[in-house]
């Protein structure tokens, strides 16, 4: 494998095939996390940590279905694989971050369910990559959710500092300012 077409996948995760900004995968943490910069950094290498090593751990999962007939069986097997994953990262945060582990509430267990960490194993096996490819693929996908995660963050910090009508204040802010930021960055914009 060349590290061209590594650095063609990273690049193309991070940048051009970015799930929330393109593929609208993870809105949920996207939106709900994003209020603070720390929960959002905290949020986003959670993300990086579970979905490069869910990609790691789901290519041999996959191997092993495909060869023993049970390719049927791939999300269920995907979704196990993430939420043991999962289970560590919360119990790690709990015992070593306490504040972190309370910041981030209810959406660190929701990351589980999170239809990006599914989307990228998936999304591993439909274009065939091998583990080295896929755990680069897993952990661009995560960096670039940690990056959009990590602007709109900024974005909310700085705007509750403005002086903005009471009917738009909260959520409506929020997609406003996420629909904003995914046009200029939307390939289709000219």
């Amino acid at each position: 494998m060349e590290w061209t077409t590594l650095l063609d996948i990273a690049l193309g995760a991070i940048l051009i095939n970015n799930f929330i900004l393109v593929q609208f995968l993870g809105i949920c943490p996207f939106m709900g996390v994003s209020k603070k910069m720390d929960t959002a950094v905290g949020m986003g290498f959670a993300v990086i940590f579970v979905m490069a090593l869910a990609s790691a751990l789901c290519y041999p999962v996959n191997r092993l279905l495909d060869s023993m007939g049970l390719g049927y069986m791939k999300t269920v097997a995907f979704i196990l694989v993430i939420a043991a994953l999962v289970q560590l990262v919360e119990m790690f945060l709990k015992k070593s971050v306490p504040t972190l582990y309370e910041a981030l509430g209810v959406y660190l267990p929701l990351i589980t369910t999170n239809c990006a960490v599914l989307g990228v194993a998936i999304t591993n096996v439909q274009k065939e990559y091998g583990i080295l490819t896929g755990i680069v693929n897993g952990f661009a996908t995560a960096v670039g959710f940690t990056i959009a995660i990590v602007i709109l963050a900024g974005i909310r910090e700085k705007l509750e500092y403005n002086d903005i009508p009471k009917s738009f204040r909260g959520m409506p802010t929020v997609l406003l300012t996420a629909g904003i930021f995914l046009l200029l960055l939307s390939r289709k914009w000219k």
